[in-house]
């Protein structure tokens, strides 16, 4: 593998980690969903070059699951959910900006230790992606934690499903049953997700998780 070769996997990798970060930043819904769909593509983009740089053609029908489904119909279907629901359009934090970015810095640099350490003898290729998409899984999980809304969370969950789409394509790919699958089920997951964004909007008036807590609150 050539170095150029080699720096553009690395350059769409990090890509995807900067725009995990755009995520953490952002505090308007609809911004949020529009840096989603920007993560699915850079994705995309990532997953197609591996599939170049592995000959493994399967790996492209995965580059067009993701471009396809997470940065057009997902990110469609949530503008939509939003307007349909008037959802406020600010996002409720936990945290404070600042307090989050550096949480993310902190679990960013855990993921490179980490990874670097425990796969030494793996190809350097495929253990800093692995490395990359531990940064990415770890991002969408702050972005779950630090969110009190329902949208949100759901956003923090799918760019952390990307995370673990680059660690197996960085791993040499999946079988193409597999991907077929996972992409199927997260297709199923915004549906449920979807119905139940509905009935928390008509039960609480609110998509706020911070509803719940209180409905739970009352009921003691």
């Amino acid at each position: 593998m050539n170095g150029l070769t080699f720096d553009i996997a690395h350059l769409l990798a990090g890509s995807l980690v900067l725009v995990s970060f755009m995520m953490l930043y952002q505090d308007r819904l609809f911004a949020l969903i529009n840096v989603f769909a920007l993560h699915a593509v850079v994705l995309a983009l990532s997953v197609a070059w591996q599939a170049y740089i592995q000959d493994a053609h399967h790996l492209y029908i995965t580059a067009a699951i993701a471009l396809v489904f997470k940065a057009i119909v997902i990110p469609v279907g949530l503008h939509r959910i939003i307007q349909r629901l008037g959802i406020h359009r600010d996002i409720e934090t936990a945290v404070g900006i600042g307090p989050t970015m550096l949480a993310g810095i902190g679990l960013v640099t855990l993921s490179m230790v980490l990874m670097l350490r425990v796969t030494p003898e793996a190809d350097p290729l495929a253990r800093e992606d692995l490395a990359f998409a531990l940064s990415i899984i770890l991002l969408g999980l702050l972005v779950m934690v630090t969110r009190r809304n329902a949208v949100s969370q759901v956003v923090g969950f799918m760019s952390l499903e990307n995370g673990l789409v680059l660690a197996a394509t960085g791993a040499k790919g999946m079988p193409l049953v597999v991907e077929i699958s996972v992409a199927f089920s997260i297709l199923i997951a915004f549906i449920v997700i979807g119905v139940f964004l509905f009935r928390i909007r008509e039960r609480f008036d609110s998509v706020d998780i911070g509803a719940l807590d209180d409905y739970r609150g009352e009921r003691r």
